[in-house]
């Protein structure tokens, strides 16, 4: 390949949010981080470049995104997902959970009740609870190794009055990338209850060999009505720390309320360097990006082995997005307290408990996958053999 993914790059005394503060929140210093999920790896060398012919220009100043940083947006989601963004469809966001804070504030009312499909991404329960709604629960079904919709139990949620849906799709942190109709049907309903959507697609370039994603907005012209998609390009090209995103909404009246807050915090303005990291990244990313999912299905491929070798008590979720995988450790007959003893001081791993992303999460784990495949061979044994030693 034409990019070295296997280079162990070291993060360390980099104010690195990952590998910077295993002593503080892990008690250990010498912990290897395969929690949080950014990448392990550097961004394509067009986005280097183009921060550093912006650094290079000396003065910092207030800034504005342009009209070829739309394009780039919008020419992306076409030849990548078959999605015509219109420019006028779309407004920069901080990042994502800022996104879906505001969305849970404008589109709910206080106390009302907000449609999340646990276990998901723990943010989501955050962003409600903290905006003084209701969490209400749909849990995911587990059916032959993979993650399906309760439509009987949503329609009940819905039925009894909630109007907001945080949709994850991809799935975080299962991985599952939603089929056409699967998608259709939930759209018949958030139609039939008048259900809005916020729709995080921000792992859709993430998409594994043999699975296609479909844009929820991108469905029907009556589905874009009533959604709001937050995106980003931050997973996908390793950028979380350039803080942007952007969310796409057709219907003029979402985007309204939605550019309004945003300017009455003062959230309106473009980063000094994100519009042209994002631009590189979308116009001349794609080869990186092909590779990127190359060696993510190996380290998949990887993992998976290796757990049914070493670990088989431990029961393996293969991802069709992402590059984390979700892993039922409840085998191991250990409780939350007992996996952590397990991670952070016998095995000195971090991996993402699993309890934080919905009670459904208790007994599992999810794994960065987006390492060197050196980092992640020590992890595993690390964990294997400590894992193995306690049974």
């Amino acid at each position: 390949m034409k990019y070295d993914f296997d280079a162990v790059i070291n993060r360390r005394n980099t104010r690195s949010y990952k590998w910077d503060q295993s002593e503080k929140l892990f008690g250990d210093k010498d912990i290897m981080p395969l929690w949080v999920a950014d990448m392990d790896f550097e961004s394509p060398p067009a986005v280097k470049e183009a921060i550093l012919r912006r650094v290079e220009e000396g003065v910092y100043g207030y800034s504005v995104s342009s009209e070829p940083y739309k394009e780039a947006i919008t020419s992306w989601f076409k030849r990548r997902h078959d999605w015509n963004i219109q420019p006028e469809w779309m407004t920069d966001s901080p990042g994502i959970v800022t996104s879906l804070s505001l969305a849970v504030e404008l589109y709910s009312e206080p106390g009302g009740e907000v449609i999340v499909q646990s276990p998901v991404y723990y943010p989501f329960y955050d962003v409600i609870n903290m905006n003084g709604r209701k969490v209400a629960k749909n849990p995911l079904i587990l059916q032959n190794g993979r993650y399906e919709m309760d439509y009987d139990q949503l329609e009940g949620l819905m039925k009894g009055g909630a109007k907001l849906l945080l949709l994850c799709s991809p799935h975080n942190p299962g991985g599952r990338v939603w089929e056409r109709e699967e998608l259709l049907k939930l759209g018949e309903l958030c139609l039939a209850y008048g259900v809005t959507v916020i729709s995080d697609e921000i792992h859709c370039d993430l998409t594994l060999s043999g699975h296609t994603h479909y844009p929820f907005a991108s469905l029907s012209e009556e589905l874009a009505n009533i959604t709001l998609t937050t995106l980003a390009a931050t997973k996908t090209f390793n950028l979380p720390g350039i803080q942007t995103s952007f969310i796409v909404a057709s219907n003029p009246d979402l985007k309204r309320k939605f550019d309004m807050r945003l300017k009455t915090l003062s959230l309106h303005m473009a980063h000094y360097f994100a519009p042209d990291a994002v631009q590189a990244a979308y116009n001349e990313g794609d080869e990186w990006l092909d590779e990127l999912l190359v060696y993510i299905s190996g380290n998949v491929d990887y993992a998976i082995s290796y757990m049914s070798e070493h670990l088989p008590q431990v029961k393996v979720m293969r991802p069709e997005a992402t590059y984390l995988l979700w892993i039922d450790c409840r085998g191991l007959n250990r409780d939350i307290n007992g996996l952590k003893q397990l991670m952070f001081k016998e095995a000195k791993v971090a991996f993402s408990e699993g309890s934080v992303f919905g009670s459904e999460g208790e007994g599992y784990l999810r794994i960065n996958l987006a390492c060197p495949r050196s980092i992640l061979q020590e992890a595993l044994e690390r964990f294997s053999e400590a894992a193995n030693h306690s049974l």
